[in-house]
């Protein structure tokens, strides 16, 4: 009920305000677990995705969302629960890769879908990054739902790091065709399959969404430009002096 609410409130003005266009709808499942695996290019990903889709769709989101203290955390705790955010506690042995694993067995078990982000983060430049192997290969071989690539179109240019008011334009999705991976079953051990896995669905997002691929995690990117971007501060400070 709250999620519905919610996708009144937020879907019903984000599709009227930026009117996103769509491909592939016919691609989502009336019914029954699927996997929805999609590039990341803006915190807004996970609200333009749910509001163009017939059926819910629950993403994951770090749990200090859902338990901060005082009637600003309940408020923010309630927006993403509506929203079908899943809290992951990342203070576990294997941190919240493990956390990811189980909500998203548990969502699938349920026939719902279950939204991911491979790449583990936002792309720090527009371009696709390597999917890490963990979180959704092992979920799709546990479940054996089907995977679903999902190509975000400009929504990173809505609101650019820095720009305090969105850009009114239409940003685009695109989704792909579900892919069958039952010939890796009782291989969720090996290292290998889950990359290769991985690596094909990365490579169906990449069709998708014309991006020009990395292969290095995002994580590893957003360091280096961080690493730069202070040896350039560094750099005009002692010119500078």
């Amino acid at each position: 009920m709250l999620y519905g609410a919610m996708k009144v409130a937020i879907g019903g003005p984000l599709k009227v305000t930026f009117r996103p266009w769509v491909e592939g709808l016919e691609n989502i499942p009336e019914d029954g677990p699927a996997i929805l695996a999609s590039n990341h290019l803006s915190f807004s990903d996970s609200f333009f995705l749910p509001a163009v889709l017939d059926r819910k769709v629950t993403f994951i989101a770090k749990a200090e969302y859902f338990t901060t203290p005082g009637v600003k955390g309940r408020l923010t705790a309630a927006f993403f629960k509506g929203v079908g955010q899943l809290p992951v506690d990342r203070s576990g042995a294997r941190g919240a890769g493990e956390a990811a694993i189980k909500s998203g067995i548990e969502v699938l078990e349920r026939g719902e879908l279950f939204g991911i982000y491979p790449e583990g983060t936002r792309s720090p430049d527009g371009r696709l990054y390597r999917g890490k192997p963990g979180g959704l290969a092992r979920v799709a071989l546990a479940t054996g739902a089907p995977v679903i690539p999902v190509a975000m179109i400009d929504t990173e240019k809505i609101q650019p790091p820095g720009q305090v008011m969105p850009k009114l334009m239409r940003p685009g999705i695109r989704i792909g065709k579900p892919l069958d991976f039952s010939r890796y079953d009782g291989m969720d051990q090996d290292r290998f399959v889950l990359r290769a896995l991985t690596d094909e669905v990365m490579y169906e997002i990449m069709k998708l969404s014309g991006q020009e691929y990395v292969d290095i995690y995002a994580t590893a990117a957003k360091r280096q430009l961080s690493e730069a971007a202070k040896a350039e501060k560094a750099a005009k400070k002692e010119k500078a002096e």
